[in-house]
Parts: structure tokens; sequence; C-alpha cells
């Protein structure tokens, strides 16, 4: 299982205008500018690539903090 800091690496991967500095663990992610439908569905394929893991769009809207979405992917493991 990849830590918390790489997941947060790999899910700021998934924008093209935000900095990655500004995505923490912390960050509301649904509250960036850049946040979008699309950018869910790339965040559920990194997801499946990288974790072998099939999130729904649901566990994406429910998740508030990026770490709310690792806790989500590591429940799944």
């Amino acid at each position: 299982m990849k830590s918390l800091e790489e997941f947060v690496q790999l899910f700021a991967e998934q924008f093209d205008d935000t900095d990655a500095s500004e995505i923490q663990a912390t960050t509301a992610f649904h509250d960036l500018d850049e946040w979008s439908s699309l950018i869910g569905l790339s965040v559920i394929a990194m997801v499946d690539e990288e974790f072998d893991v099939a999130l729904k769009g649901d566990d994406v809207k429910n998740a508030v903090t990026v770490e709310d979405l690792y806790n989500n992917v590591k429940a799944k493991l």
C-alpha cells in the first residue's frame, strides 16, 4: 500500500492548473476551483490503476478531504 503522501501526490497529478503544493491530505478537494466531475473520473481511474480498487462516484462525492478518500481506498484493499 502506498503512503498517504504518495496518494496525495498521485491525486494532485490529476489536476492541470492547480499547483500540487496546494493539495495536502487535509485539502477539501471539492472546494478547489479546478475540481470537476471529469477530474473525479480521473481520480477513480488513477485509484483503479495504482491500487486496483474500484471506487464509485459516491465514494468520491462523500469524501471531504484527500485523506478521507485515501482511507476509503485503504478500507477496500
